[in-house]
């Protein structure tokens, strides 16, 4: 059987974060040395650094906050779409495409995944792919960049388009080695009760129908 594939960002104090957003930090509360019993850290974080998912709540105050999520839509079969070659990303580029019985679509694009690194640019993705996606029965969209929506957007249409259209969101992936195809997904986000987003480590396991790098 195929061994799972880490597409998560690793969680380290030099990660990048959004500008003016809490930076994720850990360290040592206290050390073995000290208490004679265990080592036992600490983090501070924003609940968007490195690879999570948005709950509505995020950007709608009315909308489910993580704990009320469904679950079911984090894991389960998921296609990987190499997107990579256009900037502006729109129902078109998923022509030819069969997303019949998909229900979770991972975008590869052009941005390289450089997780100690907060792009300045990066593609955008047209809200006009929420209702196409819908049509074709997707719940979840997950991408390689920090947000659905341009860093500096203070409307969040693509966000909200998606939410209008039930399909949720998972941001911040490793996807550069990573071939088009169809995997298994697991992105569970934690239970963090009113939470507007969680961080997830989500992993892939290429399916019998798809040879991936390394």
């Amino acid at each position: 059987m195929a061994k799972w594939i880490d597409i998560s960002q690793p969680l380290t104090n030099d990660m990048a974060h959004f500008p003016g957003d809490t930076p994720f930090s850990y360290s040592l509360t206290y050390s073995k040395e000290e208490n004679g019993t265990a080592n036992i850290g600490q983090m501070t974080a924003s609940l968007h650094n490195g690879t999570h998912i948005d709950a509505p709540f995020h950007y709608d105050s009315d909308g489910k906050t993580v704990d009320q999520l469904d679950l079911e839509r984090y894991v389960g079969n998921a296609m990987v779409v190499d997107v990579s070659h256009v900037d502006h990303i729109t129902p078109e580029v998923f022509q030819g495409i069969n997303l019949a019985d998909t229900k979770r679509v991972l975008l590869r694009t052009a941005l390289p995944n450089n997780p100690k690194r907060f792009p300045k640019t990066m593609p955008a993705i047209d809200p006009e792919i929420a209702p196409y996606l819908q049509e074709k029965g997707v719940l979840l969209l997950g991408v390689d960049m920090p947000s659905v929506d341009a860093p500096d957007s203070k409307e969040l249409a693509t966000h909200h388009a998606l939410y209008k259209h039930d399909i949720n969101i998972l941001e911040n992936l490793m996807l550069d080695e990573i071939d088009a195809g169809m995997y298994e997904l697991i992105a569970l986000p934690l239970a963090i009760q009113g939470a507007d987003g969680s961080p997830v480590r989500a992993v892939i396991r290429p399916l019998k129908d798809v040879n991936n790098h390394g």
